[in-house]
């Protein structure tokens, strides 16, 4: 497997750092979800690690070579950026030939894969901002590489085209080293399995996702009569009624007595994000 390290990084912008002392190893297989509130620093790491920026200080590596020296290197990295980078007036078909003809890739594949038939005579500049995403994403995917950086893909989609996104990305990265980033707490629990979260320009924490446990549960329960004299919860936010705990274990035990009272139980899920108090917790 290959292995992205950054080492003692700072880069920014006219000589003013967006980024500080910046360091993590990424060597697993998985989708690492880059979170952080806006301007926190997301889009500078991924110019930074895609050699479009050069650090200030410290280093950063590809399988111990260094990205800043090497073309070869960085011709292992494709960056997809906040800007879709297609010529407006060429269709679908030509802009992934013109790319295949440069970089290499097989258009056919990426052509079934992202279900692009439809849309391959279609001029660019006719498509909806999910299908334009879409061919964006396929151009990233032409041709095979090591490292893969996505910077919020699902920016400005409605909530269908941004799952179908999110299921296209799962699926192309199950055995791909990438770097994914959002704002969004809950797409980063849905699609990731490691955590970068930057926050004032620093990672504020490195490491698995569900590691991360809440200290307090809220969970939601929709039932066919009123729960509330069965167990402690309270009718609130989408009808659910919701009940805070302190671990799953009693939301089982919730649900347990609930069914043995006879209550038919339509559904139940968790109304917090274990993300959030991360999310919020002041940067050290």
């Amino acid at each position: 497997m290959h292995a992205l390290e950054l080492s003692n990084v700072d880069s920014g912008y006219n000589r003013t750092a967006i980024l500080r002392n910046i360091n993590f190893i990424a060597k697993e297989a998985s989708i690492y979800v880059v979170l952080g509130p806006n301007g926190a620093g997301k889009t500078t790491l991924f110019r930074t690690i895609a050699g479009i920026l050069q650090p200030f200080t410290g280093k950063i590596t590809l399988d111990g070579e260094s990205v800043s020296s090497s073309k070869e290197v960085r011709k292992r990295i494709n960056y997809l950026s906040h800007f879709n980078a297609i010529p407006e007036e060429m269709t679908v078909l030509r802009a992934l030939e013109f790319y295949a003809n440069i970089e290499g890739g097989d258009v056919g594949k990426v052509v079934s894969l992202f279900n692009l038939q439809s849309l391959a005579n279609a001029k660019f500049s006719d498509l909806s901002q999910g299908q334009k995403k879409r061919v964006s994403i396929a151009k990233i995917f032409l041709r095979e590489r090591d490292l893969y950086l996505l910077d919020e893909p699902t920016a400005s989609l409605d909530p269908s085209a941004a799952k179908e996104v999110r299921d296209i990305v799962l699926t192309l990265s199950r055995d791909k080293l990438v770097l994914y980033s959002s704002h969004n707490l809950y797409e980063a629990s849905d699609i990731g399995t490691n955590l970068i979260l930057i926050k004032s320009g620093t990672v504020s924490y490195f490491g698995k996702i569900q590691s991360i446990k809440s200290k307090k549960y809220r969970v939601g329960f929709k039932a066919d009569k009123d729960i509330s004299r069965i167990i402690d919860a309270k009718l609130g936010e989408g009808g659910y009624y919701v009940l805070s705990v302190s671990t799953p274990e009693e939301a089982g035990l919730a649900l347990k007595k609930l069914v043995e009272s006879g209550v038919l139980v339509t559904e139940m899920r968790e109304l917090g994000n274990p993300l959030q108090e991360l999310f919020e917790k002041p940067a050290m």
